[in-house]
């Protein structure tokens, strides 16, 4: 169990805010934190990793990371952090810079396979894409095998098509290694893929908890609309079927029969409509 209540003061852009959380997070759990820029959602993760400074207390899995005694240095707890710019070594291939973190070749290579970067591990950073640099950074994060680890956004550079490919490989890895992961992200496809528990701050303080589906699926009132997105996922509900359809940044749900059900494939790109107070979903001719 991770236990987290801290506060800090922030300086925002509409001026002093306190940030002040309090979380318990079960040891192996996937948890998104979201809500908009200035929420104190980097911040939060800052602390966590022991890089900024706080009042309250941290503790994982009994052991204090902060109280009021002091702080226990970052590289004393057992994280793994990947961060938006990948922060790799340019003059050491992609296995030395798993190596670095810890001399295990066996591991190295296991991380490596499970993310198709086996073929790649005598290249330098500088000779791969940006997907390819962003597997890396997640694999040398996982090479101490940390207790906790800490991702930033880690994926809003790339292309949908690379960053759908890379949810793939943080979710196989967070099950390989059952790693408690707490993911700050904008993203409600990827929340909704990934995380277990959606965590929104709002201006420093936890405005919502729950379930992706809880947190994601909110109803604003029906109107008249014809959008494209992306089909998440079909759901069985008792005698009817449930479609997930992420459009932009919000996340709706379209109720279909057995037969529309069958014909629709998690992942394609679909068009939501509504006459009156009813949505249907259709699947986009192509081009």
């Amino acid at each position: 169990m991770i236990d987290v209540n801290i506060r800090k003061t922030l300086q925002g852009s509409a001026g002093e805010m306190d940030l002040d959380v309090n979380l318990s997070i079960k040891e192996q759990d996937f948890v998104a934190i979201s809500g908009e820029s200035g929420s104190g959602k980097t911040t939060l993760l800052r602390v966590l990793a022991g890089l900024e400074n706080a009042s309250g207390e941290i503790r994982v899995e009994g052991e204090v990371w902060l109280d009021a005694k002091g702080s226990l240095p970052t590289q004393k707890r057992g994280i793994g952090f990947v961060f938006q710019d990948y922060a790799l070594f340019s003059n050491m291939s992609v296995e030395e810079n798993l190596l670095y973190v810890q001399k295990d070749r066996e591991l190295a290579s296991r991380l490596l396979e499970l993310t198709g970067l086996g073929e790649l591990k005598k290249r330098l950073p500088n000779t791969l894409s940006g997907g390819q640099k962003q597997r890396v950074s997640l694999c040398r994060a996982l090479m101490k095998r940390p207790k906790l680890l800490l991702m930033d956004e880690p994926l809003s550079a790339l292309d949908p098509s690379m960053r759908a490919k890379l949810q793939h490989d943080v979710l196989t890895l967070h099950k390989e290694f059952g790693t408690t992961t707490i993911m700050v992200s904008h993203d409600p496809s990827e929340i909704y893929r990934l995380a277990s528990r959606v965590v929104v701050l709002d201006h420093g303080k936890v405005a919502q908890d729950g379930s992706p589906k809880d947190v994601l699926l909110k109803t604003r009132g029906s109107q008249k609309f014809s959008l494209r997105g992306e089909l998440l996922d079909v759901v069985k509900a008792d005698v009817i079927y449930v479609a997930v359809v992420a459009i932009g940044q919000q996340i709706v749900e379209v109720v279909l029969d057995e037969e529309e059900a069958s014909s629709f494939v998690v992942g394609e790109t679909v068009q939501v409509s509504a006459k009156a107070f009813a949505p249907s979903l259709s699947r986009l001719e192509k081009i």
